[in-house]
């Protein structure tokens, strides 16, 4: 939606959710990005994910390896519309899922499958977390880049863009994601490793790691248990372990909160990290190891698998099982050099 009426649109629907939203907005380190909070009420998945198709079930909207059989992984929530204008077109506000600072948008649908998308920057308990919003319909005239934002603010309108599909009005959503990111140097590693173009620099899609955020609003809602996006982080459930033989990486500095401590490697000097990821490549525990610690010359050397992890989500495909051994698959290794590039 373009020009003054999208404007009003936006404009009179901000202050109904800033409204709508009420104490729910103020106790959570992450909110809903629309208006639809049907996650939370039993048995309403197809009320709150949009899935691939009409035949398709509902977890194809959702986070993990979902699509194409299990055989392709889908990093975020597909948020279904609650609201069309006269023409049958999603108009339902998305907003700011906390407070934060716009690092990148993208108003050239034609240049990504997220179509129209915003990516911003939070920091929770001392973790850096990037939200990203796509094939949004119009991001708000007034938002700029370096923008603070307050959570629940407006900053777009649903919509249908994306260069890679044809969005049906029926199946209008917000892709919502929340990802680490993984280099600051994406765009360099980027320009030498592939023979694509990238419009979007640090902020292209393949440097942005997802967590799930159905598991973290979730968690968040559970009235027992308090949540932590630390402790969430933390306790990523394990696909593997690979020893780096590098130690000055911008992973390290970005999330310091995830490398553990080692007195050998405190005393002796650090070598190189052990790294445990989880399935969607995201590094959530890194240990420094001493030389005396490390076995093997090799830059990367992938130390163990969750074969029971592997076999429930192998869509990212980065280990390989050969000859009755693990080994790190291409787009493993791709992974690890872009995370020490």
């Amino acid at each position: 939606m373009t020009g003054s009426d999208g404007r009003r649109t936006i404009s009179w629907m901000a202050a109904a959710v800033l409204f709508f939203c009420g104490h729910l907005c103020a106790q959570s380190p992450f909110q809903f990005p629309t208006a639809n909070h049907a996650l939370y009420q039993p048995d309403s998945e197809l009320v709150f994910f949009a899935p691939t198709a009409p035949d398709k079930p509902w977890t194809s909207g959702s986070f993990g390896c979902v699509r194409d059989n299990g055989t392709r992984m889908h990093e975020g929530l597909d948020i279904r519309h609650l609201q069309t204008d006269r023409r049958g077109e999603p108009i339902d506000p998305v907003m700011a899922t906390a407070d934060g600072t716009v690092v990148y948008f993208s108003k050239k649908p034609s240049l990504s499958n997220y179509g129209n998308y915003i990516v911003i920057r939070h920091v929770v308990e001392g973790l850096e977390i990037y939200s990203l919003y796509a094939h949004l319909s119009e991001i708000s005239p007034t938002l700029k880049i370096g923008d603070t934002v307050k959570a629940g603010q407006v900053i777009a309108t649903m919509g249908r863009t994306s260069n890679a599909e044809t969005i049906t009005k029926d199946r209008a959503h917000v892709h919502f994601e929340l990802n680490v990111l993984m280099n600051d140097n994406f765009a360099a590693w980027f320009k030498k490793n592939s023979a694509e173009r990238n419009d979007h620099g640090e902020w292209n899609g393949q440097n942005l790691n997802g967590l799930d955020p159905r598991e973290i609003l979730i968690g968040e809602h559970n009235p027992v248990k308090k949540f932590s996006l630390l402790d969430f982080v933390r306790s990523q459930t394990e696909l593997c372990r690979v020893l780096v033989r590098d130690t000055n990486f911008p992973y390290l500095k970005r999330y310091p909160q995830l490398v553990l401590k080692n007195p050998v490697a405190d005393k002796q000097g650090v070598a190189g990290y052990e790294m445990v990821f989880n399935y969607n490549g995201v590094p959530f525990a890194l240990m420094p190891r001493a030389a005396s610690e490390i076995k093997n010359a090799a830059k990367f050397q992938l130390l163990s698998v969750n074969e029971a992890v592997q076999k429930v989500n192998p869509c990212r495909k980065l280990v390989v099982q050969r000859g009755g051994r693990w080994q790190l698959a291409d787009a493993g290794l791709r992974e690890l050099e872009l995370l020490t590039y």
